[in-house]
């Protein structure tokens, strides 16, 4: 008997979804069957992500810290497939290492925003969706910055606090409704928004974090995109409220 794909059938929205852990949650989304929306604040990112899937993705322009976007992103997707079965909060903004005392007030309110603020914004617009089906999965991307902080980072470690703790909120409350909600924590990923966090792109910038990780190696896309296909699948069924941390056991 041939064993369908994990996730046929199902509609899939990825904030986040131009690059990096967002590309590759779409792609392996696409590859167990599920109809994925791409949401990307850079246009031209997200419409190669849905031009490399094909015909099974679409892409829509947002910035997911704004109330107005986030509800237009989750109503074009229902308006497209006619449900929503899958939400990920993927997009994230990463912070350059400064001393708290030398962090603007800008930069604190755009980190909370994007990180954790998103979060709510996507969840309020999905989950009457969801609720209308019978049920649903959100997921959220974290950080190991939310259980494990670094120095230097203060803005950026508690926005991601606020979305670990967002999660488990959600989770708790949304139970009743059939709504699973999980938070995957990534160690430090071989993306585009590492150089950010250590200074630059080079090998002597990497080093540091990679001496921090005990497999020795960088989380890569893919990682998170497995981890993901595993939470949104009906083979985590009874999860909910869960952390994940796909570190390389940086957290132990």
């Amino acid at each position: 008997m041939t064993k369908l794909p994990r996730l046929s059938g199902k509609v899939a929205l990825v904030t986040g979804g131009g690059s990096g852990f967002g590309a590759a949650i779409c792609r392996r989304f696409a590859e167990e069957g599920a109809t994925v929306v791409v949401v990307d604040r850079d246009a031209v990112a997200g419409e190669r992500t849905a031009r490399e899937i094909g015909a099974n993705a679409a892409s829509i322009e947002a910035d997911v810290a704004l109330a107005a976007d986030a509800r237009r992103m989750i109503q074009t997707a229902v308006d497209r497939y006619g449900r929503l079965d899958i939400l990920v909060n993927n997009a994230g903004r990463a912070q350059t290492p400064l001393p708290f005392t030398s962090t603007s007030e800008d930069e604190f309110d755009r980190l909370f925003a994007v990180n954790a603020k998103a979060i709510f914004l996507a969840a309020q617009h999905a989950v009457p969706v969801m609720r209308r089906q019978g049920g649903g999965v959100i997921l959220n991307t974290v950080s190991v910055a939310a259980i494990r902080p670094r120095p230097n980072l203060t803005a950026y470690n508690s926005s991601k606090g606020a979305a670990l703790l967002m999660s488990k909120s959600l989770a708790i409350e949304l139970a009743p409704d059939n709504i699973r909600v999980n938070a995957v924590c990534p160690g430090p990923g071989d993306t585009p928004m590492l150089a950010t966090f250590v200074g630059g792109d080079s090998a002597a910038h990497r080093a540091p974090f990679l001496s921090s990780i005990p497999l020795g190696r960088l989380t890569a896309p893919l990682d998170i995109a497995n981890a993901m296909l595993f939470l949104a699948s009906d083979e985590a069924s009874v999860i909910t409220g869960a952390v994940l941390e796909v570190d390389g056991g940086r957290c132990i």
